[in-house]
């Protein structure tokens, strides 16, 4: 059973992640620390974790304040996608359990498309590939995908055109696991790595559009 540090870190990621808390907002101890009910200690230990996920960071004479990643962050966090998922895929089989995750993940994008609804369709993108990083049987990799996926969708809540970042890959994430499926795991990651740079040129086109606006 979580103890009350876990769950409190947790609910905070969540919120965060969802857009509650914009990337750059300051966090008050006191004044969340009273909201939630809990006692500053406690918030500051789910402050800790968060930090070292990435989420969360601490600026000097500023207190703790949201992360708002940049051009250096995004290249990173596509550096370690690019070692992580592919592999997963190369490796995987067909017959994976994880493989009905994957397709339920491209029904739900499919249906966030056709309603317009962006945040549905960037959600079901990342379960889409958590799905594939679960192919390799690792929890180690997962909770790394997880703190990867986390970092990348505050930097896609700082890009105000959300089906520009989502819309194209509804309809390639369903092609690469139709490949999968019919072609094997090695086909599909090739794909998977074409896929990976598209999906970084368009983050950092986006970045770029919004620092010259």
């Amino acid at each position: 059973m979580p103890d009350a540090d876990d769950t409190l870190t947790n609910a905070l990621r969540r919120r965060i992640i969802d857009g509650e808390f914009a990337p750059g907002t300051r966090l008050s101890e006191i004044s969340l620390a009273e909201k939630l009910g809990v006692s500053r200690n406690t918030l500051r230990e789910a402050f800790r974790v968060l930090s070292e996920q990435g989420l969360i960071e601490h600026v000097p004479h500023r207190g703790v304040s949201v992360a708002s990643p940049g051009v250096a962050d995004v290249v990173d966090i596509y550096r370690a996608r690019r070692y992580v998922e592919p592999a997963a895929l190369a490796a995987g089989s067909p017959l994976h359990p994880a493989v009905t995750a994957m397709r339920e993940a491209v029904e739900q994008g499919e249906s966030g498309l056709e309603a317009r609804d962006w945040r549905s369709v960037g959600t079901a993108n990342m379960a889409f590939h958590d799905a594939i990083v679960a192919l390799a049987d690792s929890p180690r990799l997962e909770r790394l995908f997880r703190d990867i996926a986390a970092e990348l969708r505050l930097a896609f809540l700082e890009i105000d055109n959300p089906e520009a970042l989502h819309a194209p890959f509804v309809t390639r994430n369903r092609a690469l696991l139709e490949t999968f499926l019919e072609q094997g795991g090695p086909a599909a990651a090739a794909e998977l790595q074409d896929y990976l740079v598209l999906s970084e040129r368009t983050v950092l086109g986006a970045f770029t559009r919004l620092r010259h606006d």
